[in-house]
């Protein structure tokens, strides 16, 4: 019988605590993020000899690894039979090479069991333009761009998914789908991109936009009849929209912005969060591209965004400060979890005051009826 990667022992225990990510350092035990938290799960420290070997283990086929040693980078996915797949990072640092492993989810959740608006819906619902999913690393990203992709998953559309590494596997449903890999089965992100508007798609998935050529082929496509969706690494719209504008030329930022006002069609900023029932909850900020969104952008005063999304209600609008209090009000993070995410002064005061509001009907409730003895 065929020996178990060492590695999965790990991972093994990992999931058995509920974790999402392993990380593996030479000099350090092993680590596990937990809910949030990052704990050790053993007291072993790893020696080079034994990194190497568990790493090696999983790289396959061993061109990978030839690559790794020319690079000192390198992401692919790695699986357990029956029991989940992983997203591999492995890097080097001052110690010498180390790795991360992210736990790809397994099943595609639905929007509603992600408690995502309904105004998503109706985004992910166009037959072309630009959609942005964007958050910090281990936000969530990918889970919410495949809830988008299950909804709009009809016999009558074809998605092209450009992804590194491919990390849910068999997305047919109902539509055709082509899943490529950066690396295994295309040169580059901007490579596939130009090879997808010559096969016939409908829908582009595009796993992270982050360099010039990639963004414009992106904004060319949403403008030709393609709805194309994609991720960034941004904490909320405006930072967003700064992102994509910055990495052209001053030159070319008005013909980018105008572009850019026409095409897109919303953006939703997420981070995970600790949710009172011990777990965590995706909190969001929603962009929806309205006349008034659209000047915003053409005219290049992004700074005006938060403003318009806080007003912007219903049009299905939200900044990230609602959306944490909204979850306060509706009991699923603490007081203390929706202050420490929170920026904006009025809505920390909203915040305290829905706060003393609770504490006054609680109080209310455990008092005696009057005349009570």
């Amino acid at each position: 019988m065929e020996q178990e990667p060492k590695i999965n022992r790990y991972l093994r225990q990992m999931l058995s605590l509920g974790g999402s990510d392993l990380h593996l350092s030479i000099n350090f035990p092993a680590k596990a993020r937990v809910h949030g938290n990052i704990q050790p799960l053993d007291d072993v420290i790893l020696t080079p000899e034994v990194m190497e070997e568990m790493l090696k283990e999983i790289c396959l086929p061993p061109k990978r690894w030839t690559k790794f040693m020319e690079t000192h980078d390198l992401d692919f996915a790695h699986e357990i039979p029956g029991l989940a797949r992983f997203r591999c990072n492995y890097f080097y640092n001052y110690h010498g090479m180390g790795c991360v492993l992210r736990q790809i989810p397994s099943k595609i959740l639905t929007m509603q069991e992600l408690k995502l608006p309904e105004t998503l819906v109706e985004i992910c619902n166009y037959k072309s333009g630009l959609v942005l999913v964007t958050g910090p690393t281990g936000s969530g990203k990918t889970t919410s761009l495949y809830a988008f992709l299950n909804t709009i998953n009809t016999p009558s559309r074809k998605i092209i998914t450009v992804e590194d590494p491919i990390e849910i596997l068999q997305l047919s449903k109902n539509c055709q789908v082509t899943q490529r890999e950066v690396g295994r089965h295309t040169e580059s992100y901007s490579r596939a991109l130009k090879g997808a508007l010559r096969e016939d798609p409908d829908i582009i998935v595009i796993g992270e936009m982050h360099d010039l050529e990639t963004i414009e082929n992106a904004i060319t496509a949403s403008e030709t009849g393609h709805l194309v969706i994609g991720t960034l690494h941004t904490c909320d719209a405006a930072n967003t929209m700064n992102r994509i504008l910055d990495v052209f030329p001053p030159n070319q930022q008005p013909q980018i912005r105008a572009m850019t006002a026409g095409s897109l069609r919303g953006i939703i900023c997420q981070r995970l969060i600790p949710a009172t029932d011990g777990r965590l909850t995706a909190a969001y900020e929603i962009l929806v591209n309205t006349m008034a969104v659209g000047n915003i952008i053409s005219e290049g005063k992004v700074f005006q965004l938060k403003a318009t999304m806080q007003i912007g209600g219903k049009s299905g609008m939200c900044t990230l400060d609602q959306n944490l209090l909204a979850k306060f009000k509706a009991g699923e993070i603490a007081y203390e979890t929706a202050l420490e995410y929170m920026t904006s002064p009025t809505e920390i005061a909203s915040l305290n005051k829905e706060k003393a509001i609770q504490e006054a009907k609680k109080l209310a409730a455990n008092m005696p009826p009057p005349g009570a003895q």
